[in-house]
């Protein structure tokens, strides 16, 4: 924590940009610096996630990737995973994102795949606050991640 506040600006945005490729965001959490804790930093961070205008948080969604499927999962699975995110693609006009972190490696293309074949049922503005919250998930598991590497 005490470097990410001491940090540069530019060092500070670069290493949020890492956890959501949002520089709107990216600025805002950083100028909010020094936080005194994880805690406040990571509040932060939701905060100007929810606060996304739609063509940043569009642009934040299309930077993303689907998760990794793991090394042996059969070649069918990814096929099903291709062409379900081609689908969901198709609906709402960027990709599949899903906060799978907490998941062990083989529980994921299970909730991945569950997960995108669920969401394809939604309505547009449904998905809207679906996928943007998914995307605050993804953000703060990153920043999680990046400031307690090194502790562990």
């Amino acid at each position: 924590m005490e470097r990410f506040n001491a940090a540069s600006t530019e060092d500070a945005e670069r290493a949020l940009l890492a956890c959501l490729h949002s520089p709107g965001w990216a600025v805002r959490v950083a100028a909010h610096r020094p936080y005194p804790n994880l805690d406040s930093l990571l509040a932060a961070a939701d905060e100007a996630a929810y606060d996304l205008p739609r063509a940043e948080r569009l642009a934040a969604l299309t930077a993303e990737a689907l998760p990794g499927l793991p090394e042996d999962a059969y070649s069918a699975a990814h096929t099903a995973l291709n062409a379900a995110n081609a689908a969901y693609e198709s609906r709402f006009g960027h990709p599949f994102v899903i906060y799978v972190d907490d998941l062990k490696p083989d529980e994921a293309l299970d909730h991945v795949l569950e997960g995108i074949r669920s969401r394809l049922a939604n309505d547009p503005e449904e998905e809207r606050l679906v996928a943007g919250e998914e995307l605050r998930r993804l953000a703060r598991g990153r920043l999680i991640a990046l400031l307690t590497d090194g502790d562990r």
